[in-house]
């Protein structure tokens, strides 16, 4: 499948980043949609870094003519999108009474509407060409709400809604255009230093964080496997997924207690911390993928590799119980 034409939003740190890198490794193209003009030109150098060919597209997703003009200049430069990643999100640290109705706003037009004009601009290509791939790069907050973001798990279930009804549409029409969802565990990402928040300490992933190619390996999984309506990346997505279809009542009480200390560290907010949610930060400074949690990353998961080696797992455990069977029988 190498030789595809990959599109990613968020593209210029963070997941989006990894993502691209892991795409062009793979021997992808990709073309670039984000904000920030020195983490595109970086990622579009690691592009080429791995023989793939890049389009930088500077774009603000909550427009949904600049995604528009996106997709042409990609097609017309590249070809025809084979996989389109909505990756692209922002967010505001704070309880609802301390977010501004315009924060809110944005942050719903940049990480729900930016997936909305995404996916749109990526269907209006696909689908008469009937083939195509859309990934939505979704989370654990997509089911489960968690307090200080509720912008953000706002938006995140409102795409899982979206999708929804976008696959049974595509179903409907018997479209061979596939959309699927992966939804992942707390990333180390560089957003935890630009978010904007108006808490008293500096924000955090919630742990256990893992490092964004484990995520990345799992949106390049979900482009070429997207029969399967919906990836769970880590151990405790699956975990909190499940705890929250069998006792929501439960997590409530449980992340009311614990969930405002665990989004923060010990150390103080910094009063000139910069905030992303209406300029990009990494305009003029690259900020790579990763955040500053290296030191409490995983790297691996062994519940995605599980995920993703299902078949080879099936076989191994089919002949294990074929060689007990034989044993029996002697």
């Amino acid at each position: 499948m190498a030789g595809r034409v990959v599109v990613v939003t968020g593209a210029s740190a963070g997941i989006g980043r990894a993502a691209v890198r892991a795409f062009a490794e793979g021997g992808d193209d990709v073309a670039l949609l984000a904000r920030g003009e020195a983490g595109l030109q970086a990622a579009a150098k690691e592009v080429e870094a791995a023989g793939g060919r890049a389009v930088v597209v500077p774009t603000d997703v909550a427009d949904h003519e600049q995604v528009e003009a996106g997709a042409e200049v990609v097609e017309r430069q590249l070809g025809p999108v084979d996989v389109w990643v909505n990756s692209a999100f922002s967010s505001v640290f704070a309880p609802i009474w301390d977010i501004r109705p315009e924060e809110f706003r944005r942050t719903t037009d940049v990480t729900y509407l930016g997936f909305v004009w995404g996916t749109t601009a990526a269907l209006r290509r696909m689908r008469p060409r009937n083939r195509g791939t859309i990934v939505q790069v979704g989370s654990a907050l997509a089911y489960r709400g968690i307090p200080l973001q509720s912008s953000y798990c706002g938006a995140k279930h409102a795409i899982q809604g979206f999708t929804e009804s976008v696959r049974c549409e595509l179903l409907h029409e018997r479209s061979d255009v596939r959309i699927t969802m992966v939804q992942l565990p707390a990333v180390n990402t560089p957003q935890f230093s630009w978010v904007l928040s108006r808490l008293p300490r500096h924000p955090q992933p919630v742990p256990p964080i893992y490092q964004p190619e484990v995520a990345a390996r799992a949106i390049v999984h979900a482009s070429l496997h997207p029969e399967r309506r919906e990836y769970w990346v880590a151990g405790s997505t699956a975990a909190t997924l499940i705890a929250n279809a069998v006792a929501p009542g439960l997590l409530d009480r449980y992340l009311a207690r614990t969930g405002f200390d665990g989004q923060q560290t010990d150390q103080p907010a910094s009063p000139e911390r910069p905030a992303n949610l209406w300029e990009a930060v990494d305009d003029r400074d690259d900020h790579g993928s990763h955040g500053a949690f290296d030191d409490r990353s995983h790297a691996h998961s062994a519940q995605w590799w599980a995920t993703s080696h299902r078949r080879l797992l099936a076989g191994v455990g089919a002949a294990a119980a074929a060689v007990t069977a034989a044993v029996a029988r002697r």
